[in-house]
């Protein structure tokens, strides 16, 4: 027999209220408790410390759930998407934003406090998700895609912001990784009226929602006012969340867990589905919270970096429990035909320019003078330390690009990248472990585990996207919950306050500066023997995207080509985030670039989408050096910030 989600929700709370009072009667006895919350004797220590930080801290936890999991329940809802909530919309990264930006140049908004401003960042993140999914009618495989790019393109620029300027944001860096510890009650009774508003107006709402399950024609035909209707749950979800980052931060995917949860426990009806996700949530945030309180005393780590942490293998398993859609998961073969077909001479121009971009990422540069043009001595000078930069790039770029084309064809999906399958993701937290618990493992080292962890990471997404055909829907959720692992374990380092953190920051923002001539030629050698193995991987590419049966009935050992492919794709993306960090959009651009400009065959798009990738590097790493001298801007956060753009526009113009 099905558990109910009410028996769920209530067995969390129980199991939480049992957990809280377990530390409530660490603190003070249970018989002091009544006196603590309302007459707390000002000369008890213990009476003080319950009253104004234990209490406040558990009706935070419980608002704060109970909030995310009304406005993720919503989301869902109105955007017909089973895994969406606030954090994989952007509304996070928005909020954010603005509140990086309000610190750096406007700190006198902050007398207003953070929530208008997490609001404004995050009503216009979740603004700018919702216009570039219009044109495809909100399907679900849109709004994820346009939230994870807008997400991905906000997080480059916070972390450009955090890099500049470390000390000044350091604090709310920690703060807004989500932590739910307390002073006074400030926090809770300002939660609370929002919440009990929110609830009273999705309550008005609740039964125009619940016909959106219907079609549009069949709900309208019931007279369902749809636009006003979508305008107003979603306003209520970012109200929400925005008032909660406002207050504690940023709590990743308890907004997803809560109504997801509800759902698979038999909830099927909206109306279950707001009450019972709400409980749910609040109940495991609480549980969590309260666990980490009885574990660590409350302090570190944040209780939103060890939901985010619990959040990237439960995204997993809705993305293998859920089935699809059928609504904008599936690409036509069109998504790959872009302009007319091009030979070998056409693909091969491609060349000069990108010698052109290094010569100019050489030569061209900001000095303590200006801009200078170095000839003669000067460029041989210079060299010394342009060159590795110069040369990391290059070969990082030509490797992603290569990369993402090879994942492009053997998935069926346009939007399959290093970066945002997830696969990058597995490097950078391979190479953080070594970090941390090898230290003298060596380059070599380093690298065969990051290799390992590209591997596994790609091993995991290409299982599941089997499992559902590829769908790519799928696909980038899986790479949304690995990705947001690597988050969460960063924010658990950052707030131990390690001196190699900033070090780490700038090495996962994909900067070039530290790179040696020694790595840069590996590099480079590594790209050369990439680009050297291209034409015999060439005819697989070509026949493994036909299915298993024809490629088997064509003479190709399926199951060895596709390990052959996984092995290269994982070493590809192991050496470029040892160079340029876990996301930059270059194994994303690359090959859609390649088929605008007409690559047709495996080979050509391959050749064409390595050259084009590495020289948007190189371009993104020169423009990073010099847009802001004398400070540096890392090559991977600028290429991220550069294709996040891009997409933007080719999800607003191109079908």
């Amino acid at each position: 027999m099905a558990i109910g989600p009410a028996a769920v929700a209530l067995t969390l709370l129980a199991t939480a209220g049992a957990l809280a009072a377990f530390n409530l009667s660490s603190a003070l006895p249970s018989g002091r408790w009544f006196e603590a919350l309302f007459a707390p004797n000002p000369d008890d220590m213990r009476e003080l410390v319950v009253h104004h930080s234990a209490l406040p801290r558990i009706g935070v936890a419980l608002l704060c759930g109970a909030g995310l999991g009304l406005a993720g329940a919503l989301l869902q809802q109105v955007l017909r998407n089973p895994l969406a909530e606030p954090g994989t919309l952007g509304v996070f990264a928005g909020a954010r934003f603005a509140l990086f930006a309000a610190t750096l140049w406007a700190p006198g908004l902050l007398a207003f406090g953070y929530e208008p401003l997490a609001l404004a960042g995050g009503a216009i993140s979740m603004g700018l998700v919702l216009a570039l999914s219009r044109g495809r009618a909100f399907a679900p495989f849109a709004v994820v895609l346009a939230g994870m790019i807008v997400s991905l393109t906000l997080e480059a620029a916070n972390k450009m912001l955090t890099i500049g300027n470390f000390e000044q944001l350091s604090d709310l860096l920690i703060w807004q990784a989500g932590s739910l510890a307390q002073n006074d009650w400030s926090a809770a009774a300002g939660l609370a009226p929002r919440i009990v508003a929110a609830t009273a107006a999705t309550a008005l709402l609740a039964k125009p929602l619940a016909l959106l399950d219907l079609d549009e024609a069949g709900a309208r035909g019931l007279g369902v006012p749809l636009a006003w209707t979508r305008f107003g749950a979603v306003a209520i979800a970012v109200l929400v969340s925005a008032s909660v980052v406002g207050a504690v931060g940023a709590i990743g995917f308890i907004g997803l867990a809560g109504p997801a949860v509800a759902r698979a426990a038999g909830a099927r009806r909206l109306g279950p589905r707001l009450v019972w996700g709400a409980c749910v949530s609040a109940g495991m945030l609480t549980l969590v919270d309260q666990a980490l309180v009885a574990a660590t005393g409350g302090t570190l780590p944040p209780t939103g970096a060890a939901t985010a942490l619990l959040g990237g293998p439960l995204l997993l398993w809705l993305v293998w429990r859920f089935r699809p859609t059928g609504l904008g998961e599936r690409f036509t073969e069109s998504a790959f035909a872009h302009g007319a077909a091009a030979g070998w001479p056409r693909v091969l121009l491609i060349a000069p320019f990108a010698a052109a971009a290094v010569w100019l990422a050489m030569a061209l540069g900001r000095t303590p003078g200006g801009w200078l043009w170095a000839t003669g001595s000067e460029f041989d000078a210079l060299s010394t330390w342009r060159g590795p930069r110069v040369a990391a790039s290059l070969a990082a770029g030509f490797m992603l690009s290569v990369a993402g084309g090879v994942l492009q064809r053997l998935s069926g999906n346009p939007m399959a990248s290093p970066e945002l399958l997830g696969v990058s993701a597995g490097a950078a937290l391979a190479l953080l472990a070594a970090t941390f618990l090898a230290p003298g493992l060596g380059s070599g080292g380093a690298l065969a585990l990051a290799a390992l962890g590209a591997f596994a990471s790609l091993s995991v997404v290409l299982a599941v996207g089997r499992r559902s055909a590829f769908s790519p829907m799928r696909m980038l959720l899986i790479g949304v919950g690995l990705t947001a692992l690597l988050n969460a374990v960063l924010e658990l380092v950052l707030v131990t306050g390690d001196p190699r953190v900033a070090q780490i920051l700038t090495w996962l923002s994909g900067s070039t500066y530290a790179v040696s001539a020694a790595l840069a030629s590996a590099a480079c050698v590594a790209a050369a023997l990439a680009a050297l193995a291209l034409p015999f991987a060439a005819r697989w590419l070509a026949i493994l995207p036909l299915g298993d049966p024809p490629a088997q009935a064509l003479g190709v050992a399926v199951g060895r080509s596709r390990l052959a492919l996984l092995v290269f794709v994982s070493t590809l993306t192991a050496v470029s985030t040892l160079l340029v960090g876990p996301l930059s959009f270059v194994g994303l651009m690359g090959p859609h670039l390649a088929r605008l400009f007409g690559a047709r065959t495996a080979l050509a798009e391959s050749v064409a989408a390595g050259l084009l990738g590495a020289m948007l590097m190189v371009l993104a790493d020169w423009i990073g050096r010099n847009a802001a001298y004398p400070w540096q801007i890392p090559a991977g956060v600028t290429a991220t910030a550069i294709g996040g753009l891009y997409f933007m526009w080719l999800m607003k113009t191109r079908r």
